[in-house]
């Protein structure tokens, strides 16, 4: 009987500590569900293993690149180089007999633009008839006065003329010879204002063809047949070889160190998506601007096709060659104020905040210049998150 009793009391205490494991454990169950809060201090990120916001964040392996080196991008446009341009003004003032050329020509050297119908070459035709006139007549005078020498020599020669005689004739063949020369420098200059004009001597009536300093194309054209101008100042016409064009850019001050005239830049267009092409530096300013704090560079571009219209936009490249240089997925990077910065796995759950120095993003690759090495792991999604737990 005491046997039994005894029994039955070790199953009571046994299933009162039954009961007490099984409320300990429920207990305990309840505590697991919550995971412990993720920690920030000194840039330091640390997420719990079991946290459902571990699940958030992917890190990637940083990788390296190819990319240019000391690279200089800055806008740019297309301009006419300046020593390719003709504008052209009226020789004489007259009526416009005629236009030959239409706007948007293209025009070789020596080609017949307009022709003027003007006083003013009758007037130098004129010029030219009397300066031939009075180099006959400077010339018979000289032959004239060096016969006269001649006499002189031989009558003083057989002591029939005295000196100054001699003398006298040799002043007369000094005058003859003096007009002579003036008249042939006259001449000289009434051919070559006909040589300008583009007039033949001895014709009279003529007209006064107006013709192409150089090949190009007629960019402006502001006469017409019919018309009477008396303005040799202002161009009617404007002539551009556009075979080559300037690239013109305005490059920051402190990149400036990093072009050199002869060579080349890369050119790319709005006009042409996808498409560089080459240029090289001609000229790089003597002066600053002092509002934009750049330089202005000037390269030429070959134009054979005609492809590149003045004033087109676009921008530069220009680098040193090729360098391996650590990059990031643009989202593996953010910018807190003044600060740039990629999130570092240190460990499972475990995250630093590195400053970094980047360059330009190229695509969607962003290199970093200073900071971090390629193989470390960066964190590319979750960025977001990770710089709200450090703010909290």
């Amino acid at each position: 009987m005491r046997t039994c009793k005894t029994l039955s009391l070790i199953a009571a205490a046994g299933l009162i500590v039954l009961a007490a494991r099984c409320s300990s454990g429920a207990a305990g169950d309840g505590r697991t569900e919550t995971a412990p809060p993720a920690t920030a201090s000194a840039g330091r990120i640390t997420i719990p293993p079991d946290s459902p916001q571990l699940a958030q964040i992917t890190v990637q392996a940083v990788t390296t690149d190819r990319l240019p080196e000391n690279e200089v991008v800055a806008p740019g446009r297309i301009e006419i180089d300046p020593n390719r341009v003709s504008r052209i003004v009226l020789p004489v003032a007259g009526r416009i007999d005629s236009v030959d050329v239409r706007l948007g020509d293209r025009v070789t050297a020596g080609r017949t633009l307009f022709v003027i119908d003007s006083p003013d070459a009758d007037a130098a035709l004129s010029e030219d008839r009397q300066s031939q006139a009075a180099v006959n007549q400077a010339r018979s005078a000289l032959v004239k006065a060096q016969a006269d020498r001649a006499r002189a020599g031989e009558l003083y020669d057989h002591k029939a003329l005295a000196k100054k005689d001699v003398l006298a004739a040799d002043n007369e063949v000094a005058q003859a010879q003096a007009a002579l020369d003036q008249a042939q420098a006259s001449l000289e200059h009434s051919r070559r204002k006909l040589e300008i004009l583009g007039l033949s001597e001895g014709a009279t009536g003529q007209r006064v063809p107006v013709k192409a300093p150089r090949p190009g194309k007629i960019l402006e054209l502001e006469v017409t047949t019919g018309e009477y101008r008396n303005d040799t100042t202002t161009p009617v016409m404007t002539i551009a070889d556009l075979d080559t064009v300037w690239v013109t850019s305005a490059v920051p001050e402190k990149e400036i160190r990093l072009i050199e005239v002869g060579e080349s830049l890369e050119v790319e267009l709005v006009a042409y998506p996808g498409e560089v092409f080459t240029a090289r530096v001609k000229r790089i300013a003597d002066t600053l601007d002092p509002k934009t704090r750049t330089v202005q560079v000037r390269a030429e571009l070959a134009n054979p096709d005609g492809r590149f219209r003045p004033e087109m936009f676009g921008r530069i490249r220009h680098s040193h060659g090729l360098r391996p240089v650590p990059v990031v997925p643009s989202r593996a990077v953010l910018r807190r104020g003044n600060e740039t910065v990629v999130y570092v796995e240190r460990g499972r759950g475990t995250f630093e905040r590195v400053p970094v120095v980047i360059a330009p993003a190229v695509e969607d690759k962003v290199p970093v210049l200073k900071g971090i090495q390629a193989g470390e792991r960066v964190v590319v999604d979750g960025v977001m998150l990770l710089s709200g737990i450090e703010g909290r």
